[in-house]
């Protein structure tokens, strides 16, 4: 069960399209799995919908904004989803054709493996990545130079904000220092979109910054 999930901002950017591919992404794998914000995300479709047709009837109120925020952040009734993401293939097989095991795996720092595919994005500005933190592994001492959103695709991880499994959400930024830790008792790997690379804060590790791009 997920319980990192992206907020309510996001979510209206992802239902109005206004979010970059590799952030879509994210979003997309989340909400595959998650039937929670799937239902949110298909009240500011429904929303948008009946805006675009009663456009040129009505002025928006100056509350509008607020008022569909809270109607998104209301729970939704599971029971009426119907869950379809398990009878279709998953974006992220259709953008890498393979399974996650079996990609070219690059070492980079201690236990972390690292798969560079912003080039499957072209036009991009950030940079895509795929990282494998192997089972009982840390992280080095990082934080960030911009935002980092990542999604959970397989195992766990850990860190001072708590436990992230998978499918889970996260957005990190230049005020968030962490040190991941997977937890379980296999490989965790998450998709992450940078819009800046990470700056290593350990003791050592740090003298690497320069060599990072």
């Amino acid at each position: 069960m997920t319980r990192h999930h992206p907020d309510s901002l996001s979510l209206m950017e992802y239902s109005a399209g206004n979010l970059s591919e590799p952030h879509a992404l994210c979003i997309r794998l989340h909400l595959d799995k998650c039937p929670h914000c799937r239902s949110r995300v298909d009240t500011l479709d429904s929303l948008g919908a009946v805006m675009m047709e009663t456009q040129p009837k009505v002025s928006v109120s100056e509350n509008m904004f607020d008022t569909i925020l809270a109607r998104i952040d209301q729970e939704p009734d599971a029971n009426r989803l119907v869950d379809q993401a398990a009878n279709r293939m998953s974006p992220l097989q259709k953008l890498l054709g393979e399974d996650l095991g079996e990609l070219p795996w690059k070492r980079q720092l201690g236990d972390v493996s690292v798969l560079d595919i912003t080039d499957r994005f072209p036009g991009q500005r950030e940079q895509v990545v795929l990282q494998k933190l192997a089972a009982g592994g840390k992280a080095p001492a990082h934080t960030h130079r911009g935002e980092e959103t990542t999604i959970v695709l397989q195992g766990a991880f850990a860190d001072q904000n708590g436990v992230f499994n998978q499918w889970d959400f996260v957005v990190l930024t230049d005020e968030d220092e962490h040190k991941p830790v997977a937890v379980g008792c296999e490989d965790c790997i998450t998709l992450s979109v940078l819009s800046a690379p990470v700056k290593l804060t350990g003791t050592f590790t740090r003298m690497l910054n320069p060599f990072i791009r």
